[in-house]
């Protein structure tokens, strides 16, 4: 028999290099990939365990599973941040208005 390939293996490997990326996204991005990452990595397991000598490309499904976790620890360290310094700043305005003091205090 031939084997097939496993379903969504290489969307799932995608998926998981996009949540790294997306942490640079203020967080949300890669946390929305690597959640969409982790569930289809889930099912696509379950599909492999259920018959192994059927498929092949489960190596992308680990891979992306991997880095899907590690996108979205990423990408929960900026969300975290993101609400932090939006909380002791109060938004762009309040950023904006500490770079300056900060310019007119250092900068002469």
């Amino acid at each position: 028999m031939e084997k097939r390939e496993l379903p969504n293996s290489t969307l799932i490997l995608v998926f998981g290099i996009l949540s790294i990326i997306g942490c640079c996204c203020y967080g949300i991005a890669g946390v929305i990939f690597g959640i969409i990452a982790l569930v289809m990595s889930k099912r696509a397991i379950e599909i492999y365990n259920a018959d192994p000598e059927l498929y092949t490309g489960y190596q992308n499904v680990k891979t992306g599973r991997i880095l899907a976790i590690i996108g979205l620890v990423l990408s929960g360290l900026s969300l975290i941040t993101s609400i932090i310094s939006i909380i002791m700043f109060g938004g762009l305005e309040g950023i904006q208005e500490m770079q300056q003091e900060i310019l007119r205090e250092y900068g002469g």
